[in-house]
């Protein structure tokens, strides 16, 4: 009777498998089928595949690659294994890096969150006319070229003929070297990427706040809650995912600064890291090593270094700030 049992179950997994493989080779068939009958279509989306697959999925790949070893763009490449992963543990300027990129995030990005939130709020208000106006102007330093925006900042930042410190001296305070000290070189590199990027967070918060159902304003108002109620009420625990957003956003961006540090403090060498390395970021880094001193093994291993940390942090962003279940 168990023999005959046994027996029977295995019949019945020999047919689940073969109808699994069945509906397999069905499902590839139609695959094909639908391949073969929108061959046009598929024919004028080819070129970005074709395109993606050279100038991304390529340099992706190679990069990993070559980040096992040593090479200087000419000549033959040297093996090292994970050397290169290995020498960023006691690396100083990319730990300095890392450093002033935690630095930079903490000074701007939550002051730029409030901010872009608080204006979102008042363009998503009724009672606010000309809302196009304001939102063209507050969104129009995102469309500006960087470079004319960090020389205008040099400009106002000039030591001896800075419009700040001309502003400062009228209360009998003394110039101030803004982009030539450490602390200062941070805050003004976040003043800059703040007004930049403003506008950017805004709109992407109005568009958050424009899907909330004004139903749920007006069943509050009905229940007797204020406008502060209903936003700590409604409106925050609503926005949380596109605050998740914006925030991930931002972490990646803090990590990718790149014009803003590399024109903001040019000085003729092309570093960008400003004084004793304080506006360094991991980016700004990633391109000296690279293209700089042509350590592309070594600048390869940065990449996906940043990758892991960027995706660790990720993570922990979505576990902190995620909706709970």
């Amino acid at each position: 009777m168990l023999r005959k049992s046994f027996g029977l179950l295995r019949s019945n997994l020999e047919e689940d498998v073969k109808l699994a493989k069945q509906g397999q080779r069905i499902k590839e068939e139609n695959l094909f089928k639908k391949i073969r009958k929108n061959k046009i279509p598929y024919l004028f989306i080819s070129p970005f595949f074709i395109l993606f697959a050279i100038f991304m999925l390529y340099p992706t790949i190679y990069s990993f690659y070559l980040s096992f070893f040593k090479w200087s763009g000419a000549g033959p490449k040297a093996y090292v294994g994970l050397l290169n992963y290995t020498d960023l543990l006691t690396n100083r300027p990319f730990k300095q890096s890392l450093i002033n990129a935690v630095i930079l995030f903490f000074e701007y990005v939550p002051a730029m969150t409030l901010l872009a939130l608080i204006l979102a709020s008042l363009l998503n208000s009724r009672y606010l006319r000309l809302q196009s106006v304001f939102r063209t102007f507050i969104f129009l330093p995102y469309v500006t070229a960087i470079i004319a925006v960090a020389y205008a900042f040099q400009l106002l930042l000039d030591k001896r003929f800075g419009m700040v410190n001309l502003f400062l001296s009228w209360f009998g305070v003394e110039p101030t070297a803004w982009l030539n000290t450490p602390n200062l070189a941070r805050i003004c590199l976040s003043a800059l990427v703040t007004w930049r990027w403003l506008g950017y967070n805004m709109v992407l918060l109005l568009a958050g706040l424009q899907n909330i159902s004004p139903q749920l304003y007006e069943a509050a108002k009905i229940d007797g809650a204020t406008p502060t109620q209903s936003f700590f009420r409604i409106t925050l625990p609503l926005m949380k995912p596109m605050l998740l957003f914006c925030i991930l956003l931002s972490t990646i961006g803090t990590v990718s600064l790149f014009d803003e540090p590399f024109i903001l403090f040019d000085t003729g060498g092309g570093s960008g890291g400003g004084p004793r390395d304080a506006t360094l970021t991991p980016v700004l880094y990633l391109y000296n090593t690279a293209f700089r001193y042509l350590h592309f093994g070594s600048a390869s291993s940065i990449a996906y270094a940043l990758f892991i940390i960027l995706f660790l942090v990720g993570l922990f962003e979505i576990k902190v700030m995620g909706e709970k279940k």
